[in-house]
């Protein structure tokens, strides 16, 4: 992912208000971030445990999408849908996002389950196992990539549809 900035995450968003995307708690470390090694930007609302936003590149536009916590934030054993990560189970949450335009004015949500922590990116990166890579782990880790960034992809640009 290229680097973003705060102005562009802020134009970003497509459910939500402009008021609220101006109010939204964007993360301080974004020059720390390494870019090269995300698929997409992920983070918690740290005044609000339950709400969270993801800044996703769909066709080289960046969306942008304010989601909440539909249980609470009640951690569950689970496989995340974006990376689809079999080994951290652990810390996975079912987030709600409100659809773009009329549908989501008038309160209709998606949902999907996503690491709580948003650590897509790098349960894809990480080392697979023998039984899961055989011979070719570099092959196994670009799948994943690829499988995160279409996933992610995939809900953001049906969130923005409506």
């Amino acid at each position: 992912m290229r680097p973003v900035t705060v102005p562009e995450i802020r134009a970003s968003f497509v459910n939500c208000s402009r008021r609220d995307a101006a109010q939204a708690t964007v993360p301080a470390d974004l020059a720390a971030r390494d870019w090269d090694r995300l698929d997409y930007l992920g983070w918690t609302d740290e005044r609000n445990p339950r709400r969270a936003y993801v800044v996703v590149r769909v066709d080289d536009r960046l969306v942008g999408l304010v989601l909440r916590a539909a249980d609470g934030g009640t951690r569950r054993n689970a496989v995340c849908t974006w990376c689809e990560d079999v080994i951290a189970t652990n810390d996975v949450a079912l987030f709600v996002a409100r659809l773009a335009g009329a549908a989501g004015r008038n309160g209709n949500t998606v949902g999907t389950l996503i690491c709580r922590d948003f650590a897509c990116s790098a349960n894809a990166r990480r080392r697979p196992t023998i039984a899961e890579a055989g011979t070719d782990a570099a092959a196994v880790v670009a799948r994943r990539v690829a499988a995160v960034q279409e996933h992610a992809a995939r809900f953001v640009a049906g969130v923005a549809h409506g």
